[in-house]
């Protein structure tokens, strides 16, 4: 095949491709770095708000209620969850002096609990969204579906919306005061029980938008989460762990790195390439390519 073809009918859909899957994971990443890079808690229970957030939406609109109004709609009914499980279950352990083991084993153990009442209410098999914007556009000879430019363009606003909240809001700086000392936050007035349960419960809310964002494209399942929750992972540890940044451009290089591969390689083996991309980072440089939290 001619070069310049090659670079219009394979390469380029693989980018676009890449990018709007690319835009999902950041969004994932996002939720598990925030509540990283605050509240130093591995949250392993992730990919299964991620899940329920795609099962929220698939149960809702066959009641009737809109794409669009369920855009709005799971991310408010999924806060309040996030809220409960930091508050009756998260922060029980934060004094512990196992506090990272108890953690993990923590939400990984919840993490468990919801993939089985998924599996119980709505059962094993995979169920898929209806697709709300049909159709296709030509970007300069390259086709695109016009729910991948959608999904595109509305990620680059809650990014950017998640960043201006945390840079640029009174709550914001409560946020990053209390990453930073908690104590000295607290000792300041910032009542840092709540900026913990609101931060890990806003990160709930975002893998619940990445779950009813993703649900159109592919199948809904109870075990959704543990293909996306790897890939967000990864996105997390080369972006460095708690780094906003990191994870918006390890992500969006990490799902390109994956996407181009798949066009010379088996997609089976594209995971195995970003893993041992992930394993170069932590050798070259283990505290990832960015900061923590507050450092932007």
């Amino acid at each position: 095949m001619p070069v310049l073809d090659m670079i219009q009918f394979v390469l380029l859909p693989q980018m676009v491709n890449g990018l709007a899957i690319g835009i999902a994971v950041v969004l994932m990443a996002l939720g598990l770095t925030i509540i990283f890079g605050l509240l130093d808690v591995i949250n392993m229970s992730h990919g299964e708000f991620y899940a329920i957030g795609a099962y929220l939406a698939l149960a809702l609109a066959g009641i009737g209620i809109s794409y669009w109004a369920l855009l709005l709609l799971v991310p408010v009914l999924l806060f309040p969850l996030g809220w409960a499980t930091e508050s009756l279950l998260v922060q029980r352990v934060y004094n512990d002096k196992e506090r990272h083991t108890r953690t993990l084993l923590l939400t990984f153990g919840i993490g468990m609990v919801l993939e089985d009442v998924l599996k119980l209410i709505f059962g094993p098999n995979p169920q898929r969204l209806a697709n709300p914007i049909g159709g296709v556009t030509d970007l300069f000879g390259v086709i695109v579906p016009n729910y991948r430019l959608f999904l595109i363009a509305i990620g680059v606003l809650i990014i950017v919306a998640v960043w201006q909240f945390i840079f640029r809001t009174q709550f914001g700086a409560s946020v990053r005061a209390a990453a930073h000392d908690p104590n000295m936050a607290s000792s300041l007035g910032i009542p840092v029980k709540r900026v913990y349960a609101m931060t890990f419960a806003t990160g709930v809310a975002l893998a619940g938008l990445s779950g009813i964002l993703l649900a159109p494209i592919y199948s809904v399942f109870p075990t959704m989460g543990r293909d996306f929750i790897f890939m967000a992972f990864a996105v997390v540890i080369v972006g460095g762990l708690g780094s906003i940044k990191g994870a918006v451009i390890a992500g969006l290089l990490l799902t390109q790195v994956q996407a181009v591969s798949s066009i010379w390689i088996s997609p089976v083996w594209t995971e195995p390439v970003v893993f041992a991309l992930m394993i170069a980072t932590l050798v070259v440089r283990p505290e990832g390519l960015f900061g923590k939290l507050g450092y932007g």
